[in-house]
């Protein structure tokens, strides 16, 4: 009896972590990655300033697994948001002057899909890390668009 009961146990504890182990290691979709950012633009629409700090502390739901939010100032293409632990150093740079492994300067390509009118998204592939302590680029797709007068945002999937 006590035997059944441990086995019956352990199976429902298993059962139970399963669905939250592959969840962790599961990367984001296209859909959940554009939901993200439709998200992060209402955010940003209903109080700027406290979008962006939750964008950089990813909080509030804005990292899931590998999905993030990151944003720039749709004048002068700087970097006002990063979601990615691993690129926390780019906060203040000019997007305009990324470039992948590849030598793809995609920072261009995502500076001008947020300048376009609000309610356009543009897709643009390139190389990058994951959010982890791997640092090693791999295929990313990020969606883009304005999410008010003077800033753009973007989220991104991994391959």
């Amino acid at each position: 009896m006590t035997r059944t009961l441990m086995i019956a146990a352990a199976s429902a504890a298993v059962l139970t972590l399963s669905p939250i182990a592959f969840a962790q290691q599961a990367g984001g979709t296209a859909d959940e990655a554009k939901a993200m950012l439709v998200k992060a633009v209402a955010a940003v629409k209903a109080d700027k300033a406290k979008a962006l700090d939750m964008f950089n502390k990813g909080e509030g739901g804005f990292l899931d697994r590998d999905l993030y939010v990151f944003c720039s100032n749709v004048s002068d293409g700087k970097i006002v948001a990063v979601g990615n632990p691993n690129a926390k150093q780019l906060l203040g740079t000019d997007t305009r002057t990324l470039k992948d492994p590849t030598g793809k300067a995609f920072g261009a390509e995502l500076l001008a899909g947020e300048q376009k009118p609000e309610g356009q998204f543009t897709e643009v592939s390139y190389m990058f890390p994951r959010p982890g302590p791997d640092k090693t680029p791999v295929p990313k797709v990020s969606l883009v668009t304005r999410a008010g007068p003077d800033v753009g945002c973007g989220v991104g999937y991994y391959k």
